[in-house]
């Protein structure tokens, strides 16, 4: 928490490019709620690497985010990922994550049963919740 925030955050989604999110911080959700993170879709079972390193600090089952994750990183920001299938076998509370490291996988679990799978990617700062999106920069493959 001592370190300065991350300035960058790779793109957490196997294979997603950050110019295919669609931006929808702040459009309405039901009950009056408003959305507070980017839905990054992709096949279901696509791996979700942490954006940054950090500290898993919950693993669990919500009803809103289903399979969910957060990750206490640089700075005091808390990365949320939600509506995961399943959870990389490795995931527990305490572990240290790099932005090598697979959290999950990405699935339509919670309230996101009824839409096409995609991540939940939020960001919280100590303040509330920010958008993630002008912090995203591309992931570079390995080379082959």
């Amino acid at each position: 928490a001592a370190q300065r925030p991350d300035a960058v955050l790779l793109m957490p989604v196997a294979g997603a490019k950050v110019s295919r999110v669609a931006d929808t911080w702040g459009t309405s959700r039901s009950g009056g709620r408003t959305h507070q993170g980017q839905d990054i879709f992709a096949r279901k079972g696509t791996a979700v690497f942490s954006a940054t390193g950090g500290y898993v600090v919950r693993l669990g089952r919500n009803p809103l985010g289903g399979n969910a994750v957060m990750i206490a990183g640089a700075g005091g920001r808390r990365y949320y990922y939600a509506h995961l299938e399943t959870f990389a076998p490795e995931m527990r509370v305490g572990k240290r994550v790099a932005p090598d490291t697979v959290i999950g996988f990405v699935g339509n679990t919670g309230n996101a049963v009824h839409t096409p799978p995609h991540l939940h990617f939020a960001m919280y700062t100590r303040t509330g919740a920010v958008n993630p999106l002008p912090l995203l920069r591309d992931r570079i493959p390995p080379s082959a």
